[in-house]
């Protein structure tokens, strides 16, 4: 449990976890992981008027051991196609968590800068450089094959609730036409 911490730092660490799960972010949610506090497990729903739409990402940020003090890495665990994401990694490149990080930046902080990069990918600076030079060059194609991804790798799951309601709902749908059918024919005898 980030044995390799600080304890004021443990401390920080589960404070700003408590409040994004109890304030979250627009559009993020995050898991603790009660056996490794430096493993940080995140959802982002994709952006409004991006190819990211309708779509769930989860990620993670593993913190080092001198965290503050040095960046956290993040990684998205769905596969996305974005400029700034490796693949197969999902290695996140963004200024904030390289050459602009500041011990001051909270998990807040980095999660929205994350979430903020699927709005606003920076091709000049790409990880996967075929999202990159796409993006550039041809953004209806890039959007059309980002959309695409989101359609099969960033569906949002449903619970078993869910599922097991939409199935018993369907299940009486179909019982209740069953006998209203079963009614009309007898009303034409």
């Amino acid at each position: 449990m980030g044995e390799n911490l600080l304890p004021e730092t443990v401390s920080s660490i589960m404070r700003q976890l408590k409040d994004l799960m109890q304030s979250p972010a627009e559009g993020i949610r995050v898991r603790v992981n009660e056996e490794n506090v430096t493993d940080i497990l995140a959802e982002l729903d994709g952006p409004t008027d991006t190819p990211f739409e309708g779509g769930t990402f989860k990620m993670k940020l593993t913190l080092p051991a001198d965290y503050p003090n040095n960046p956290p890495k993040g990684f998205f665990t769905t596969k996305i196609f974005h400029p700034n994401i490796r693949q197969p990694s999902g290695e996140i490149c963004v200024n904030t968590l390289k050459r602009d990080w500041q011990p001051t930046h909270g998990l807040r902080h980095i999660l929205m800068v994350i979430r903020c990069l699927l709005i606003e990918p920076f091709p000049e600076s790409a990880l996967n450089e075929e999202a990159g030079k796409l993006l550039l060059e041809d953004y209806d194609e890039y959007f059309r094959r980002a959309k695409m991804y989101t359609s099969i790798h960033a569906k949002p799951e449903t619970s078993k609730a869910d599922a097991g309601a939409a199935s018993t709902g369907a299940a009486a749908k179909k019982a209740e036409k069953k006998k209203l059918d079963k009614k009309k024919s007898l009303r034409r005898l």
